[in-house]
């Protein structure tokens, strides 16, 4: 075991994209794994493995190796090293690594996990409002969890084949899948691997979609033949679940304010073989009101803070402020109001987040039944998903019915 130069290198650019140029982890990553065309399977396994690990455990790492933002290639050199060391790396006798003080980093490391925000690496604000939300009990056990690395998880696209067909052709390529109780169409990779790179990928025999998202589309009811509105689709995953429970039949609205999500969700259609989707930019508030009344089904997966996805998206941690959560909350609440008048009289709608925050959740539902247009509807059931207890993605759904 151990390290070659020019994929430790190729990990320190990366970080300072991240963190020093304000680049999405994902972006990065995705770039840096088509650097060099020699490196096999593992070699890209360890720099994609790596940056996430360091940007999911920047705070705890930048304490231990005593560096402050922003960080000059020195620093980030310093951060590797907290790493590698940690990981049980022998340190090799490169120019950037000389003076490595192993023990002192053990030591530090043991001194600073006593306290929860260095131990779990999340900023103090984020520490204090998840106690504050879910409780110091509960929130320990979260963002632990949230620590974890993401499964990598298959949605079947049924419109072009069953679960046990797409487990039989990955197996082919030498990829293991398990199937998952009670999620008639996922599939869960026994190891990482890039799906993307697949025939079946490119065929549209499968998304990929975290176990609990993909509940979202069954919890709505949605049925073949009938008007479904997704209101705040973005790139589509939930939309073209939707699609495919529909089996195509029916109307199946996606909207959004953002043109170029909808680009991304057309040609995700195109290769589901998904053809009821049509796509609508609320670019006023008539877009909205065309629709007053008009659908069976609504989906309201609404813009949140994120802080069910953090295994996901490491890098949020940082780039999340208390100010953005404070604004999203008036956005939840506004969406709501506005969206769910497209519901008709005895039509359902599903309002969704990937946040586990109670503010974000079940408190947007209560205070939207007590509105005007919240008075007309039902409340039928919720579920709250926390990382901790799934092992999935921390999310929220209420379903609520319009009276007739």
């Amino acid at each position: 075991m151990r390290l070659h130069r020019n994929l430790v290198y190729t990990t320190i650019d990366s970080l300072n994209a991240i963190f020093n140029e304000g680049e999405y982890a994902d972006k990065v990553v995705a770039r840096a794994l088509k650097k060099d065309k020699r490196w096999g399977s593992s070699d890209r396994k360890f720099v994609a493995e790596t940056i996430y690990e360091i940007v999911r455990w920047k705070r705890l790492y930048a304490e231990i190796a005593e560096v402050k933002e922003p960080y000059d290639r020195e620093n980030l050199w310093r951060m590797f090293a907290v790493w590698a060391v940690l990981r049980g790396y022998p340190i090799p006798d490169w120019r950037q690594l000389e003076g490595t003080p192993e023990r002192k980093i053990k030591g530090r490391f043991d001194e600073l996990s006593k306290t929860r925000a260095l131990k779990e690496s999340i900023p103090d604000w984020m520490d204090e409002l998840g106690v504050k939300e879910l409780g110091e009990k509960v929130w320990s056990k979260e963002i632990a969890a949230q620590n974890q690395p993401a499964k990598v998880i298959l949605r079947t696209n049924t419109l072009k084949g069953t679960k046990e067909d797409l487990r039989n052709k990955l197996m082919d390529l030498n990829i293991e899948t398990e199937y998952l109780k009670d999620q008639p169409e996922a599939l869960v990779l026994k190891e990482r691997a890039n799906v993307f790179l697949t025939d079946a990928f490119k065929e549209g025999l499968f998304e990929v979609q975290d176990a609990n998202s993909q509940l979202v589309a069954g919890f709505l009811d949605v049925q073949p033949g009938m008007r479904v509105v997704d209101t705040c689709a973005g790139a589509g995953g939930k939309t073209l679940h939707m699609a495919s429970l529909m089996n195509n039949k029916g109307q199946l609205i996606a909207m959004d304010l953002y043109e170029s999500k909808l680009k991304q969700l057309k040609l995700r259609a195109k290769r589901n073989g998904a053809f009821n989707i049509e796509y609508r930019i609320i670019d006023s508030t008539k877009v909205i009101k065309k629709l007053h009344e008009k659908a069976d089904r609504v989906l309201i997966d609404a813009p949140c803070s994120g802080l069910g996805v953090l295994k996901r998206n490491p890098d949020s941690k940082w780039k999340l402020q208390p100010e953005f959560i404070d604004n999203i909350r008036k956005v939840q609440s506004e969406v709501l109001e506005s969206y769910s008048k497209i519901v008709k009289p005895g039509g359902k709608l599903v309002y969704a987040t990937c946040s586990v925050l109670p503010s974000e959740n079940q408190e947007q539902v209560e205070k939207f039944l007590k509105t005007e247009i919240g008075k007309q509807f039902t409340f039928i059931e919720d579920r709250k998903m926390l990382a901790s207890e799934s092992g999935f993605d921390g999310f929220y759904m209420a379903l609520l019915e319009r009276k007739k």
